[in-house]
């Protein structure tokens, strides 16, 4: 390569891709979004294919010719990559075909914490699509959690939100359980007039049942008038903070005045009564343990990481924060 050093930062999501090349000194390359390549969701071999196209495109922008190295330092934050194993396999292949001179791959709850923290360390929660926690100590270490949906013990996220959604609004229809304003507005949100008949549609195959990850903000809505839809944002709230306590006392951080930073879709939208829930919680853990979301989309703590590689100053930081955030926000502003 020629020319001054460049990051390759990816947040790779499963709902989403952003891939931004980055200039030593911040300057915002290119920035291309595209499906999800979270492993976990699409296999190696799919992520891949959404980074190499991806890529191909950001080249194109970028102005940079050819195949090959394209950065000096490739960041990839990835969900789905919980374990070891995971990040060698990811991390092999890329390095094998010679997108960077380096390469690093973690998980994307990574990016949620340095792009919310100049220290480097924290806790960080991100729920999306789904749900994640990683704890950094002001010593260096870690405390992660391998997040594998409820085979790991996992509840939260956009499915998870969603079919809690519609169990609520089955019960209530036929009566097993207590009324909900769910029962006419989940079926609302397919055209549909009944839960039975959404039941009976997601059998047959003529919904697909991850749609249900698109109810989500119809629950933190009607939780501001109905009960059991609160139950539902009150549940999500308590899993937030059973993950954050626990990376808190791995750390021995309880009595430290810790932010816990709140990233992904469903955490950046959420209503009043999701925070409070959650502060409520965090202040029983830690009288000096806050919560705040992060101001950053996590593309930006990709970004970050590699620059912090290179040695980068404040200036870059603060350019790559701001072209990169501006970005974002002209291709959809979603932080999650």
């Amino acid at each position: 390569m020629s020319g001054p050093p460049v990051v390759l930062a990816v947040d790779g999501g499963g709902s989403k891709t952003d891939l931004a090349l980055v200039r030593a000194d911040g300057a915002l390359l290119s920035l291309v979004r595209g499906p999800k390549s979270s492993p976990h969701h699409v296999g190696l071999d799919g992520s891949l294919e959404v980074l190499e196209q991806l890529l191909r495109t950001a080249r194109g922008e970028a102005g940079i010719d050819g195949a090959g190295q394209v950065a000096e330092v490739a960041e990839l934050l990835m969900a789905g990559v919980d374990f070891p194993s995971e990040e060698e396999a990811l991390r092999d292949a890329v390095e094998r075909r010679g997108w960077a001179a380096a390469t690093s791959v973690v998980n994307d709850t990574f990016a949620i914490l340095r792009a919310g923290t100049e220290t480097g360390w924290g806790v960080a929660v991100v729920c999306g699509t789904g749900m994640n926690c990683v704890g950094v100590g002001p010593d260096g270490r870690h405390a992660r959690f391998p997040a594998l949906g409820p085979t790991t013990g996992d509840w939260g996220g956009g499915y998870d939100l969603g079919l809690a959604a519609l169990f609520a609004a089955a019960r209530s229809e036929d009566g097993r359980g207590a009324k909900t304003t769910l029962e006419q507005a989940v079926p609302a949100h397919f055209g549909l007039e009944t839960p039975a008949e959404l039941a009976e549609a997601i059998h047959r195959g003529q919904i697909p049942v991850r749609r249900l990850e698109e109810l989500p903000r119809l629950v933190l809505a009607e939780a501001e008038r109905d009960a059991e839809a609160a139950a539902i944002v009150d549940r999500l709230a308590v899993e937030v903070v059973a993950f954050a306590r626990v990376a808190l006392e791995r750390l021995e951080l309880t009595d430290a005045p810790v932010e816990v930073l709140l990233g992904g879709g469903l955490l950046q939208t959420g209503d009043g009564r999701l925070l409070g829930v959650i502060e409520a919680g965090l202040r029983e853990v830690g009288p000096r343990i806050t919560a705040r979301r992060t101001s950053s989309p996590p593309i930006v703590g990709a970004a970050l990481l590699g620059l912090d590689q290179l040695g980068s100053d404040h200036d870059a930081y603060d350019r790559a924060q701001r072209e990169l955030g501006a970005a974002v926000a002209e291709i959809g502003g979603s932080r999650g």
